[in-house]
C-alpha cells in the first residue's frame, strides 16, 4: 500500500525515481486524477536524475490547448514493485496520473492533513 497526506487541497505521496547511473530521488507528488498518463516531472529533476530520452509527445490540457512535451524513461519504486516508465517533461510540481493508479483503489480524506491511500484491487474486483 501507498500511502500519503493532503495537504492544501491536494493528495501528496512520496515516490522513489531511479534514472541512469543509478541516480535515484525522493519525491513528492501531487495525484493528478485529470491526467491520464504515468509520471511527470520538471526538467531540472529529469536532468538530476540524468533520464534517458525517448520521444515527444502531444497533449492536450485542462483548457482544451494542444501542447508537445519531451517523454524520457525512468524506473520507480511503486507498492514494492519496480516499474520502468514514461515520464512526461512539465514545468509544473510531479505529478501522478491515471495509468499509474490503474489496478489500484484510491482513498482520500480531502481535509487539511487527511489520509491518503493507495491498495492494489484484487484479481476478483
Amino acid at each position: 500500500m501507498i500511502t500519503g497526506v493532503v495537504q492544501q487541497n491536494e493528495a501528496r505521496i512520496q515516490i522513489s525515481i531511479t534514472g541512469t547511473r543509478g541516480r535515484s530521488r525522493q519525491v513528492v507528488a501531487v495525484i493528478d486524477t485529470g491526467y491520464t498518463a504515468s509520471l511527470t516531472l520538471p526538467p531540472s529533476l529529469i536532468s538530476a536524475l540524468g533520464l534517458r530520452w525517448q520521444s515527444v509527445g502531444r497533449g492536450t490540457l485542462a483548457a482544451g490547448s494542444q501542447c508537445l512535451f519531451d517523454v524520457y524513461e525512468a524506473s520507480l519504486r511503486w507498492d514494492r514493485r519496480t516499474l520502468q516508465i514514461l515520464v512526461n517533461e512539465a514545468d509544473s510540481d510531479p505529478l501522478v496520473g491515471m495509468e499509474l493508479l490503474k489496478g489500484f483503489d484510491l482513498s482520500m480524506q480531502v481535509k487539511d492533513g487527511g489520509r491518503v491511500s493507495i491498495k492494489r484491487l484484487s484479481k476478483k474486483t
